[in-house]
């Protein structure tokens, strides 16, 4: 009997650590049910957001580098009305850009967000990457609000920082 009891809270063990297994599949938003015709939005306020985003800092001096997670979140901050996102495109640490994450306007309902992820492994960003994203808002309504969160762990040690953007038009 003082045998059984260990052997079941290993298996009891075993079995959860399969559920916890980690997918290495990167995020993707499906932002194909979220498309709006652009001709609706032509009464629309429009805007340019900038946020900066780091997919690898330096640690110790230039030559080394840690690797990190980010997830662009867009947040629809307004109570009543929809926001629309014309384009959010990704840029390396030179301008140069990366990816453009859709090619038609998507909505937001109020108070949603949606996110773009990029995986710890994909760094070829570098230290400077940055979304520009276009919007368009109801005239008085409240602006979107965009922020970046980069984490990395190894071990037990761990890392995280937030980024916020800022309006450029």
């Amino acid at each position: 009997m003082k045998l059984l009891i260990p052997v079941l809270i290993l298996q009891l063990m075993l079995i959860s650590c399969g559920k916890w297994e980690e997918k290495n599949e990167p995020h993707h938003e499906d932002f194909t049910n979220r498309i709006v015709d652009a001709k609706t939005l032509k009464e629309l306020e429009t805007g340019k957001s900038y946020l900066s985003v780091y997919s690898r800092i330096y640690s110790l001096s230039e030559h080394k580098t840690h690797n990190l997670t980010v997830t662009a979140s867009i947040r629809n901050m307004n109570l009543e009305d929809t926001l629309y996102i014309t384009k959010a495109k990704y840029l390396d640490t030179r301008a140069t850009p990366i990816h453009t994450y859709f090619s038609k306007p998507i909505y937001l309902a109020p108070l949603e967000s949606v996110e773009i992820v990029i995986d710890e492994l994909d760094q070829a960003k570098g230290t400077g990457a940055n979304f520009i994203f276009d919007w368009k808002i109801k005239p008085n309504s409240t602006e979107p609000f965009f922020e970046g969160v980069m984490i990395s762990t190894y071990g037990t040690q761990g890392l995280s920082f937030t980024t916020q953007g800022r309006r450029i038009e």
